[in-house]
């Protein structure tokens, strides 16, 4: 008899444990909004990126934390010595004075291939992403692909 009293204070209180626990779980990985982008091209399509952008407000609604993650994606097939370029990616944000700032940019060579994007920033009204080719050591990045914007509300 003692055995099934104690093995169901057992079960009493790991089923508490469990449901005290399910709250906090689920606020931790809750965001307040979530937007996909892209595929987002690169003029000719030599280069994209595509991803998801996660934003957690804050209880006032007056601060909030943007966390980016995707890829980048080479597409460009021809070789350094026939012209070829990599990708490179640009995100900017406006913050809530309404500038735009550069907050992240990489680039990746490699046919085929991608690399991983991962950033996060605060207090941000929206945020653009743009994708360009750049060439193997660097430069200014040419045959950009349109902006594509992504609002936090």
């Amino acid at each position: 008899m003692y055995k099934k009293i104690a093995t169901g204070f057992f079960a009493v209180a790991a089923t508490t444990a469990v449901a005290l626990s399910l709250p906090a779980a689920a606020s931790a990985a809750s965001y307040d909004r979530s937007e996909s982008f892209g595929p987002v091209y690169a003029q000719r399509f030599l280069a994209k990126a595509e991803g998801r952008m996660f934003v957690d407000w804050d209880r006032r609604g007056r601060s909030n934390e943007v966390t980016v993650s995707g890829r980048l994606q080479d597409l460009d097939r021809r070789s350094y010595e026939e012209g070829g370029k990599c990708a490179y990616v640009s995100f900017q944000a406006n913050d809530f004075h309404r500038h735009w700032n550069t907050v992240y940019t990489d680039r990746y060579c490699g046919f085929p291939g991608s690399e991983r994007i991962s950033f996060r920033e605060d207090d941000v009204r929206s945020l653009r992403v743009r994708v360009c080719q750049v060439g193997p050591r660097g430069g200014f990045p040419t045959n950009c692909g349109r902006w594509e914007y992504l609002s936090t509300r």
